[in-house]
């Protein structure tokens, strides 16, 4: 009996979900519908006195069977068009507004309705209808193929999704920015400017004021403040100017006007537009530093040696010019990055100034300068051919114009020991002897008309 009695109380606490009693509900049968008895339902043993009685709630009966696993679930939609995808997209969001707000199934539905919204935007990705190539404000966009590198949208200030969103870069200033957003873009291409009208604003932060700008972000004009209200105004370091948080993003960067007044190299904040300028022109050599900080290299010994080495680079290049083994070498493009310094030892770009302040420029620029001296007075014969001899002493080896112990004269390009050339006077007696011949000349009598 005592097994009898264990065995009744497991089946009263483990009663089968498909022998529950039908509600109410269930008995109703539409008319001409046969109604299948399912036989009287056994009533259970009655437990002895005393006894707890276990009883099991409705939803530990359930056993997750309400659930209609084998339906649709909410919002998803079997759909391969667009309209469809909406229409989907517009049930799940209702679907999603009826149920309880932070359940399971809410966050389920939520989840299925980004799906939706990827699906859609594949559908409508316009890679086939956008051409690849769009012209605006001088700017010259060509379609991104990327589809894995995050950007941000200089417009919107927005991620770009490349997996799901059509995206333009810029090839002149490196503008980056969602199709949609092409239309709204109001300012021109830097590069443009860069081509155009190349120089720097060399006054450090030359500020005049929210006043002059009407209290309006200088790009975009939306309405900023120094109080955040009701956009923050953000001033640039380089223009002096301020600009709203869309356009201004507190990017870094050196300023130009600060390292040939001051030697400063710390980069400052400054807008969206003075960044991308900087960036084009920072190798770009447009820097005349005699005339606008002669001072400069009083102070920056760095910049003396730069000069005396670009100085000898520009006595070489003849040599090179003039020499086939040189030019089938191509000595001369192991300054391709530098051209300017083939051409003149006045230009600097800040890109130049910037490796001298690091003591990158002085080490390869030695370097190169070795190369060249080595081959002009060791490696080429025909080179070392077009050595000069001192016109004053006449003794020691063949002298170089880009030689440390040696003078030059400035009229005539004859070359001379510096200590014979100042011992004996300042006057190149090269010179001294053409002019003698040209005086001459003058004095020579002409032929008597009268004989």
């Amino acid at each position: 009996m005592e097994y009898d009695e264990k065995l009744a109380r497991f089946r009263q606490a483990h009663l089968n979900p498909f022998n529950k009693q039908p509600g109410p509900g269930q008995h109703e049968q539409g008319a001409g519908q046969e109604v299948l008895d399912a036989g009287p339902e056994e009533t259970p043993p009655e437990l002895p006195a005393g006894e707890p009685e276990f009883r099991c709630s409705e939803r530990m009966m359930d056993l997750g069977l309400s659930e209609d696993h084998f339906s649709r679930p909410v919002g998803l939609f079997l759909a391969s068009d667009v309209q469809q995808l909406r229409q989907a997209i517009e049930e799940c969001k209702q679907v999603i507004l009826e149920l309880p707000e932070q359940s399971e199934r809410q966050k389920d539905a939520v989840v299925r309705l980004i799906h939706l919204r990827l699906k859609l935007q594949e559908l409508k990705d316009p890679n086939e209808d956008e051409p690849n190539i769009r012209v605006l404000l001088e700017h010259r966009f060509y379609k991104e193929k990327s589809k894995s590198v995050k950007q941000t949208c200089d417009k919107c200030n927005t991620l770009i999704w490349g997996l799901i969103q059509t995206w333009y870069t810029c090839t002149g200033c490196y503008y980056r920015c969602h199709s949609k957003c092409l239309d709204l873009i109001a300012k021109p291409c830097v590069s443009s400017k860069v081509s155009h009208q190349a120089e720097y604003e060399l006054n450090i932060c030359p500020e005049t004021g929210l006043d002059s700008q009407d209290y309006r972000c200088a790009e975009c004009r939306v309405p900023i403040s120094l109080r955040g209200v009701p956009s923050e105004a953000r001033q640039c370091d380089y223009t002096g100017q301020y600009y709203c948080s869309h356009c201004h993003w507190n990017d870094l960067a050196v300023i130009p006007a600060r390292v040939v007044h001051n030697w400063d190299f710390e980069p400052r904040k400054v807008s969206r537009c003075s960044m991308r300028y900087l960036a084009l022109m920072v190798s770009r050599p447009v820097l005349r530093l005699r005339e606008i900080n002669p001072l400069l290299f009083n102070y920056v010994e760095e910049l003396v040696e730069i000069r005396k080495l670009r100085q000898d680079i520009l006595l070489m290049k003849p040599y090179f010019i003039t020499c086939k083994e040189a030019m089938e070498a191509r000595l001369l493009l192991q300054l391709q990055d530098r051209q300017h310094f083939v051409e003149n030892d006045e230009m600097y770009s800040i890109q130049d100034l910037l490796d001298v302040h690091l003591g990158r420029l002085g080490c390869s620029l030695t370097e190169i300068h070795t190369l060249f001296a080595k081959h002009i007075k060791l490696d080429c014969e025909r080179c070392q051919a077009k050595g000069f001899v001192c016109e004053l002493c006449r003794e020691g080896d063949v002298l170089f114009p880009f030689d440390s112990h040696t003078s030059v004269c400035t009229d005539c390009a004859a070359v001379f020991h510096r200590d014979c050339y100042y011992d004996n006077s300042t006057t190149c007696p090269k010179c001294a002897r053409l002019n003698l011949r040209k005086q001459s000349v003058f004095q020579e009598p002409g032929p008597d008309v009268n004989a």
